[in-house]
């Protein structure tokens, strides 16, 4: 065969191979691969979930025995809890560092946790009257964001994760009349977004404020329609996935999910196959986000959409209560809490179910 015939034979064979075998991040053959049975205390009370890329540990926060629950995530396994959290808490959790959760607590109180030691080593007060809720990170800045969601009017605090884990200032949200949700740091800008359920009364208007870690200050609102926000994850191309929650359901808007452009601060895609979400998160491995969809139409599910393109590729039926996700970037497992459920095996006390593609 002469060379342009081999040039043309070798573009249709690339051809082929594209249309034959798909890319991760454009499909999803994920499936439960374990069950990870939870001791103590029926779970019956839990929240959000992290993952320490340090530690090779899930945790999440396990209000049924006022601790955050460690998983082995190489083994599938339980392997301890962080106690010393009081009536209502632990709420959420963040992973600081590779060896730190910080966790939010009742009685306004941000918790520090070593994950080596296995125990709070740090108490810091937010200086509220109700319990610290979300948090979120900026190792830039080496500041903590920490949502006092129940407070009147709520508020955020920036904790500098420096010994002393001084309060460096608060920024007050009058505006936000239905509490606050998720932050989420932006690498890519240095921003701070914050899921603003309500906005002023209006249950059909929520928000995404924008923050300035640095100087401490509101920036800006970005609008959105009838999806009272609760979970934020960061994709590729500053494409920011907004969780519509369970609250939104139940106030009687349809289960969706959204993709917001940061560049234009406008919602490009609306995803009506996934909704009534809590937590949300993307894996940079699989390039897939994962919704914990615990109002999802017909039962909770852990929702997948490829990132890339913001196309929806399943839902996995998952279980009760199941509001909270985190991801292994390492190994591509997934995993989601789920209460306690005598008629699901392994799971009669509450358990961890893991998900993989393999």
């Amino acid at each position: 065969m002469n060379k342009p015939l081999l040039a043309v034979a070798a573009l249709v064979a690339a051809m082929a191979a594209a249309v034959a075998t798909p890319t991760l991040a454009a499909t999803s053959s994920l499936h439960q691969v374990a069950t990870i049975p939870v001791p103590g205390n029926a779970l019956k009370s839990f929240d959000i979930s992290a993952y320490s890329p340090g530690q090779d540990l899930y945790g999440f926060s396990d209000r049924s025995n006022h601790a955050v629950d460690l998983i082995d995530t190489k083994h599938d396994r339980f392997v301890g809890r962080i106690t010393g959290f009081q009536h209502g808490g632990p709420n959420g959790l963040v992973a600081v560092g590779t060896q730190q959760f910080w966790a939010g607590d009742g009685g306004s109180k941000l918790q520090v946790l070593d994950l080596r030691a296995r125990k709070i080593v740090a108490t810091i007060h937010t200086g509220g009257t109700e319990r610290v809720d979300e948090l979120a990170y900026d190792p830039r800045d080496h500041v903590v964001i920490a949502a006092n969601n129940e407070d009147n009017p709520p508020f955020v605090s920036f904790v500098s994760t420096a010994p002393g884990h001084r309060i460096l200032d608060k920024l007050s949200f009058p505006q936000a009349t239905g509490g606050l949700e998720q932050p989420l740091w932006n690498p890519n800008d240095g921003k701070v977004y914050l899921s603003v359920p309500v906005l002023d009364h209006h249950k059909a208007d929520g928000g995404i404020a924008v923050i300035d870690p640095v100087k401490h200050r509101l920036l800006r609102m970005i609008h959105v329609h009838e999806c009272m926000p609760a979970g934020l994850a960061l994709g590729p191309h500053d494409h920011l996935l907004v969780g519509c929650s369970d609250d939104a359901v139940d106030a009687g808007f349809a289960p969706r999910s959204l993709i917001v452009d940061l560049a234009t601060d406008k919602v490009t895609r609306t995803i009506m196959q996934v909704g009534g979400s809590d937590e949300v998160w993307y894996d940079r491995g699989s390039d897939h986000f994962y919704l914990a969809a615990v109002a999802n139409t017909h039962g909770p599910v852990l929702g997948v959409i490829d990132a890339r393109t913001g196309r929806w590729l399943e839902n996995l039926p998952t279980g009760k209560s199941a509001h909270s996700v985190a991801a292994d970037p390492l190994n591509g497992k997934v995993f989601v809490p789920v209460a306690a459920n005598p008629s699901v095996p392994d799971c009669a006390n509450g358990c961890v179910e893991v998900f993989a593609s393999h």
